[in-house]
C-alpha cells in the first residue's frame, strides 16, 4: 500500500507543478477547439472536428513551448508563438476553393481556423476566461448568423444534384430547361450509364430559395426518373 501511496504523492506533486498546469491548458484547448470543430463537422465543412481540435491544441502547445524554452535557454518568449499565424495562414489557404464563376467557398472555414488558433494561444498563455468567451462568441456567430443568412436567402452556395433518365441527351435538355427558369447553369457535369438508366450529376450555384425551386422542378419533371440532392458546398 505504501508503494501506491508513494506513486500517488508523486503524481500529485507533478500535477501541481508547471507540467500539471500545461496538461490542463492542453486539455482545455482541445475541448474549446473541439467544440468549434464539431459545429463545422455538423455542417460538413472542409475543416471539421479533428482539424479545429488539432489546431487549437497545437497553438496552445507552441505557446507553452515558446515560453518554457525561452526560460530554459534564455531567449525571446514569443519567438515560437509568433510563427503560428503564418502557419495557420498556409493551412487556411488550403480550405479556400473557387467553386463557380463568382463564388469562392471556404473563406469562413479559413477564418474559423485563424480564430481557433488564437484561442489555443490564449489558453496556452493562461487566459482561460478570454478563450472561453471567444469560443462561445464564435459558436454564437456560426449558429445564429449562418441561420440568418440561410433563412433570408442571402448567401450563394453550390448544390450538387443527381438525376436519372433514359438517355443523357434527354436528361441534359430537361435539366437545362429547368435551370433556364431559375437563370442558372449546370456545372461540373458527370454522366454514368447503367443497365437501368443514365445517372447525371451536376452542380448549380444559387441562393437557398432558388435551389429549393430547382429541386422541386426536377422532381416534378416527367422526363426525369428521379432527382435527389447530394450535398452543399458553401
Amino acid at each position: 500500500m505504501s508503494h501506491w501511496q508513494h506513486i500517488t504523492a508523486l503524481l500529485q506533486e507533478e500535477m501541481s507543478s508547471v507540467v500539471g498546469s500545461s496538461i490542463i491548458r492542453l486539455v482545455i484547448a482541445a475541448i474549446l477547439g473541439g467544440a468549434i470543430g464539431l459545429e463545422r463537422e455538423l455542417k460538413h465543412r472542409p475543416a471539421g472536428l479533428r482539424t479545429n481540435l488539432f489546431i487549437c491544441l497545437g497553438a496552445a502547445m507552441y505557446t507553452l513551448l515558446s515560453d518554457e524554452l525561452a526560460v530554459e535557454h534564455i531567449g525571446d518568449h514569443t519567438r515560437i508563438a509568433a510563427q503560428i499565424i503564418p502557419g495557420i495562414g498556409f493551412i487556411g489557404a488550403g480550405t479556400i476553393i473557387h467553386a463557380g464563376r463568382d463564388l469562392v467557398t471556404g473563406i469562413t472555414s479559413a477564418a474559423t481556423l485563424f480564430v481557433v488558433a488564437s484561442i489555443g494561444m490564449a489558453v496556452g498563455g493562461g487566459l482561460y476566461l478570454t478563450a472561453t468567451f471567444s469560443t462561445c462568441l464564435i459558436l454564437m456567430c456560426l449558429f445564429l448568423l449562418g441561420g440568418f443568412e440561410d433563412r433570408f436567402s442571402l448567401k450563394l452556395a453550390v448544390h450538387t444534384y443527381e438525376v436519372t433518365g433514359r438517355t443523357s441527351e434527354e436528361i441534359s435538355t430537361e435539366v437545362n430547361r429547368v435551370l433556364e427558369c431559375a437563370h442558372a447553369i449546370a456545372e461540373n457535369i458527370h454522366v454514368a450509364a447503367t443497365t437501368q438508366h443514365v445517372r447525371y450529376q451536376f452542380d448549380v450555384e444559387g441562393k437557398r430559395r432558388d435551389q429549393e425551386k430547382i429541386l422541386a422542378a426536377l422532381k416534378q419533371s416527367t422526363i426525369l426518373e428521379s432527382a435527389i440532392p447530394l450535398g452543399v458546398l458553401s
